[in-house]
Parts: C-alpha cells; structure tokens; sequence
C-alpha cells in the first residue's frame, strides 16, 4: 500500500477591498445576481457571475422549487446560460457568494458536488482551467486556479470509455 497526499493551494484574502478592480467587479455582480434568487424554501441565497473570455459577464442564481430536486443551483444556472447563449465562448472566471439571514456565515460558500462535476466538464470541454472565486458574506475570499482544485478526482467522459 502506498500513501498518497493531494494538495490544493489557493489565495485567500480576507476581504473584498484587496483584490484587484477586474476580480471585485465579478464578484460584486455575482453579489448583485444574489438579490435575484428565488430561495422561498431553505432561504440560502446564492450567486455566481461567469467572466467569458470575451469579456461579457453572464450571472446566475439559485431557483428553488417545492419539489426540491427541481430546482438548479446559482452555478448550473450560470454555466447552462452561457452555453447555451455563447456556446464557443470560454469561460475564464466563476465568482460565487451567498448569503442567507437564517445564520450568520463564517466561512466561504462552495459549490455542491453536482455544480462542480458540472463545471469541470466545462473547463475539460473547453480544455483550459477556470478560475473559482468563494466568497462569504462577511467578506473573505478564497481564489483557486482550477475547477480541478476543488474537484480534484473528477469523472470525466474519458471514464465510460474504459
């Protein structure tokens, strides 16, 4: 038996006023786009903002429904968009926030498993990486260079080949 490790390294900044004009202006929209969800249900509002390499921003929240399983999460709203409205556009950056009155939130918000099996399919259709930005409401950020980073053993199309 071997013992493996996997490491995952990451900016972190402990509030918005740090990053740079390019990565604020993501993610207030992603902030923005939070106001716009429509979370009735469990009352945990999430936003994400899409920067494409063209420079065009697309944003996404999460849609509950009564039916629980039928609503889609702030990412696959985001990502599905782009797609389907720029389907050769690459994305660059995914900014996510959230925010909820029901607690407070100490820590950044993540993508589920699903958002992230999602996205990474993206970043390997697209074959480049896409930059993720957490963010909690209290402020502090978290900056990975990979959808690989916080997927790290991801299934991909490669693996109903085999």
């Amino acid at each position: 038996m071997k013992k493996r490790e996997l490491k995952i390294s990451f900016e972190e900044y402990s509030n918005l006023e740090d990053l740079n004009t390019e990565d604020r202006s993501l993610l207030d929209q992603a902030i923005e786009s939070v106001n716009k969800a429509y979370a009735p249900y469990s009352q945990y509002y999430v936003g994400a903002a899409l920067k494409l390499k063209s420079g065009e921003v697309v944003t996404g929240n999460n849609q509950e429904n009564v039916a629980y399983p039928s609503g889609l999460c702030a990412e696959r709203v985001a990502i599905f968009y782009a797609s389907s409205q720029f389907p050769k556009m690459e994305v660059e950056t995914i900014a996510i926030t959230a925010k909820t009155d029901q607690f407070e939130m100490d820590d950044v918000v993540a993508p589920c498993g699903a958002c992230r099996q999602v996205l990474s399919e993206y970043e390997i259709k697209q074959k480049k990486p896409i930059r993720v930005m957490l963010h909690a409401d209290g402020g502090k950020v978290l900056i990975f260079d990979s959808i690989k980073s916080i997927l790290p053993l991801m299934f991909h199309a490669e693996e109903l080949k085999k």
